[in-house]
């Protein structure tokens, strides 16, 4: 075995929310990832097409060295350029597990579990789909599932209405699949603290698993006011980049669970750091995976086989186009748990077909949920 494995061609493919760099040693091993900063796939794509100087004839072997010149080089901060450095070191990590003829889970410390609880997310846009959609996840063997509980249209009811309708179906949705089901609910950003707090503390009799960004992440002490006047367990994390964001969050805002994204919080090389502070501080991880692509869900099933405190990793069905056009296979998921490919590296490869074809990448339009009077609501 060559004692480096240094990077001859940078590829990047985007498409949909999805942006995927494939890097190619001089040797032509081959190794994917994937960046999930879904909201601008083009501008990722840039900032890796930026890298390519670097990149080439760079060793894929020294993760952390590459990390941190991509990271220091300007002093830049932000999810594109967290998505960018996350897809190349997934795809660093699967270059070498290739070179070892290894999965990559072997590499990150190996097992401490035979498989990953899949937490399937339900998005419910009514109570009767809440309840429907809750039930077949259940049916399919889910032990856990994230609902999306605050919808678009609660921002135009008044308090209230609002509180009396998000705990009515909270009440209805553990009614109907009884206590064998754990229950996260998503507030998605939409609260202030002063009524997240009121909604929460009625919450609370139906024993959900989590209560998830209850209001927007702007601020640790107000994440942490919030905290400290429930009884809840609290989640949050999805948006930040590195171990210094998720430090204040570990230390000061008072979370039971901690989510870090293997595809904007720095790949492997990083997220594996974030998920060991919050074991020192016996938080759990539910790492933020949906909208993941099919390349991110299988880095996170690697990471999560080895992370003792891994609690659960949500999940959407990815048998639907163009998520499983984009790669050659998706992720297994049986009876609700998923499971890594046995072979070396990630198992996951790009479907250049599709790509040849020049499908067209997603343009989110600027249309923010509205109050009554027109304003702006939180998310």
């Amino acid at each position: 075995m060559k004692s480096a494995a240094r990077i001859a061609k940078v590829e990047v493919f985007a498409a949909g929310m999805s942006c995927f760099v494939r890097l190619t040693t001089e040797d032509g091993i081959q190794g994917v990832g994937e960046s999930t900063a879904f909201a601008y796939p083009n501008a990722v794509a840039e900032v890796i097409r930026n890298f390519e100087p670097f990149l080439i004839g760079a060793d894929a072997h020294d993760v952390e060295q590459n990390w941190l010149k991509m990271y220091r080089a300007l002093g830049w901060r932000g999810l594109m350029l967290g998505g960018a450095i996350s897809a190349i070191d997934q795809a660093m990590w699967d270059i070498r597990a290739r070179v070892f003829e290894t999965p990559v889970w072997h590499l990150l410390g190996g097992r401490s579990r035979k498989a990953v609880r899949g937490m399937k997310v339900v998005w419910g846009n009514t109570k009767e789909e809440l309840l429907r959609d809750s039930l077949m996840a259940q049916k399919e063997g889910y032990t856990a599932i994230k609902i999306i509980l605050h919808q678009h249209d609660h921002h135009l009811m008044r308090h209230a209405e609002k509180i009396a309708d998000l705990v009515d179906r909270m009440a209805s949705l553990r009614d109907a699949v009884g206590n064998t089901l754990d229950i996260g609910v998503e507030l998605h950003r939409n609260m202030q603290p002063g009524n997240s707090v009121a909604l929460i503390e009625e919450l609370m009799p139906f024993r959900p698993l989590f209560v998830e960004d209850p209001i927007p992440p702007d601020s640790v002490l107000s994440f942490a006011e919030v905290s400290a006047k429930v009884k809840t367990p609290m989640a949050a994390g999805e948006r930040n980049t590195s171990i210094y964001e998720f430090r204040e969050y570990i230390e000061h805002a008072g979370l039971a669970f901690v989510r870090p994204d293997i595809g904007i919080a720095g790949g492997f090389t990083h997220v594996r750091k974030i998920c060991a502070m919050a074991e020192a501080h016996h938080q759990g991880i539910l790492p933020h995976a949906v909208p993941s692509g099919a390349i991110a869900t299988m880095a996170h099933i690697h990471l999560g086989i080895t992370v003792p405190n891994w609690e659960a990793q949500e999940h959407v069905d990815q048998n639907v186009d163009p998520v499983q056009q984009m790669v050659k296979r998706i992720p297994l998921v049986k009876d609700g748990w998923l499971y890594p490919f046995d072979e070396p590296g990630l198992g996951m490869e790009i479907n250049d077909a599709f790509f040849a074809t020049n499908p067209p990448v997603t343009m989110h339009k600027i249309n923010p949920d509205l109050r009554e009077d027109g304003s702006v609501a939180l998310r």
